[in-house]
């Protein structure tokens, strides 16, 4: 009973003290609020603490006189409610929300301990502070094993209590800001895991769009390609329609002939009629030129398949020569010009582990570009490829007009374009910047205005340089 007067006494000196502060320091706002009982911020930042539980204490003891101590003393700064008994603390804690609990240890029934390990099963963000009478290491380790917060013996120290309450409030405190943090991270990594979805599915819709806008840039070029032989295997079909029929006459004569001599002499003029010897000698240069004209057409669509690879769906080793040739035969619109000369200095290259119709894209793009920088003395366009270590390098360069050296720095962002309206998207550079990146490699180009351009490609021989090339900042690089 001595300590606990004695304790009495500190904490009634301490109230008082405590109120002679405020009194010292109350402002003229709080006063008014006082004296028109006004709540002041303080206390509405209070109140909302106790809607989540912060700032809330739990004092649970068997003895009266202990929870009124502990209730007196702590009930200034915080919010607090009493519990006589482990089961009234449990059924308290489950309709309300506790910053802290500070439980006796040794109680009738169920103990402190049991307390302690449910707190800690079912309400993990409630901090708990065991007290004790007896200061034994084996009690402290296993309140400790439990997940107490702190063990303090009784009779404690009320300053020392008073820091530790603060230490678990301020610790409940930053773990559920941590938790908050760390919600609101993961929310943040699912909405950009689904940006990155979104723009992956866009990227590939643009570099599907600049493909078929590039299929249709060609297919003026194309549809002339197969015009002239289709219209000749069209009109030599005619010419072996008419032959036929004219055989089939002149055999009907030669079975009437057994039966009737006397129609020699009309066959021979039937003969001379359809000019049975030129038309036999006609018919195998019809039937070749047909031929030749359907392999015409097969060659242009199997240049077309090699372009576009739409059968591909996994890298795959290809030489890269195959589909720039493919690319070339495709653009002879462009390239048939008389005022375009096209120079080819190939060296041997292994085979590219890539994905072939998108490189195949990046090689339209830059030969439609140098056929397009046409100036008025003509171009002549240079593709040249070589081997440097494990990088395979294709150059594409042009005599033309250049490119102005405040551009050079844009060409590769997506829609910049000094086209005429109608005649480009301003996408074909950023796409083809974005497949060679893809496949581990990068683009550079030199350009002076007046002299022409360079674009130069690397792209890694084996699918495994990837990774390593990923990290490569120095993707692309201008020079003027």
């Amino acid at each position: 009973m001595d300590f606990r007067f004695k304790e009495l006494l500190r904490f009634f000196q301490s109230k008082i003290q405590n109120l002679k502060s405020k009194i010292t320091r109350l402002s003229e706002t709080e006063m008014s609020n006082v004296l028109e009982d006004r709540p002041s911020a303080n206390a509405t930042l209070a109140v909302a603490n106790c809607e989540d539980g912060d700032g809330r204490i739990l004092l649970v003891d068997d003895e009266e006189s202990v929870r009124s101590l502990l209730f007196d003393f702590l009930s200034e700064s915080y919010s607090c409610e009493t519990a006589s008994s482990t089961r009234e603390a449990l059924d308290k804690l489950a309709v309300e929300q506790f910053a802290l609990v500070i439980s006796d240890m040794i109680m009738p029934g169920l103990s402190g301990v049991e307390l302690l390990r449910e707190v800690s099963a079912q309400y993990p963000e409630t901090a708990v502070i065991m007290l004790s009478g007896v200061n034994r290491a084996q009690r402290v380790m296993d309140a400790v094993r439990l997940g107490a917060f702190d063990y303090l013996v009784k009779p404690c120290d009320l300053d020392v209590l008073e820091r530790c309450v603060e230490r678990a409030i301020e610790r409940r405190t930053l773990r559920r800001e941590a938790r908050r943090y760390k919600e609101d991270l993961e929310r943040r990594n699912e909405e950009l895991a689904a940006q990155k979805l979104e723009l992956e599915r866009l990227q590939a819709q643009l570099v599907h769009s600049e493909k078929m806008a590039s299929l249709g840039q060609l297919a003026a070029g194309v549809a002339h390609e197969l015009n002239n032989p289709a219209g000749f295997i069209i009109g030599n079909m005619e010419i072996l329609k008419e032959c036929a029929e004219d055989i089939k006459r002149l055999l009907l004569f030669y079975d009437a002939l057994q039966f009737a001599p006397e129609i020699a002499a009309q066959i021979a003029a039937l003969q001379d009629e359809i000019g049975y010897k030129h038309t036999l000698g006609d018919l195998r240069s019809i039937i070749e030129d047909c031929r030749e004209g359907a392999e015409r057409i097969r060659n242009i669509v199997q240049n077309l398949r090699t372009f576009s690879r739409l059968d591909e769906a996994e890298l795959k080793r290809v030489d890269l020569h195959e589909g720039i040739n493919s690319t070339i035969r495709l653009l002879s619109r462009y390239y048939s010009a008389p005022d375009i000369t096209l120079r080819r200095n190939y060296s041997d290259l292994p085979a590219v582990e890539c994905y072939a119709g998108q490189l195949n894209q990046v090689w339209m793009n830059l030969l439609v570009n140098a056929a397009q920088a046409v100036s008025s003395k003509g171009v002549c366009v240079t593709v040249s490829t070589r081997l440097e270590e494990e990088m395979a390098v294709v150059s594409v360069s042009d005599t033309g007009c250049g490119i102005p050296a405040e551009n050079l720095g844009k060409i590769f962002d997506p829609f910049f374009t000094t086209k005429p309206v109608g005649e480009g998207t301003g996408l074909g550079l950023s796409i083809a910047y974005g497949i060679i990146t893809r496949h581990g490699g990068r683009i550079t180009v030199e350009s002076c205005a007046g002299r022409g351009t360079t674009f130069t490609v690397y792209i890694p021989v084996n699918a495994r340089l990837f990774e390593i090339m990923d990290d490569d900042a120095e993707a692309i690089g201008y020079t003027t």
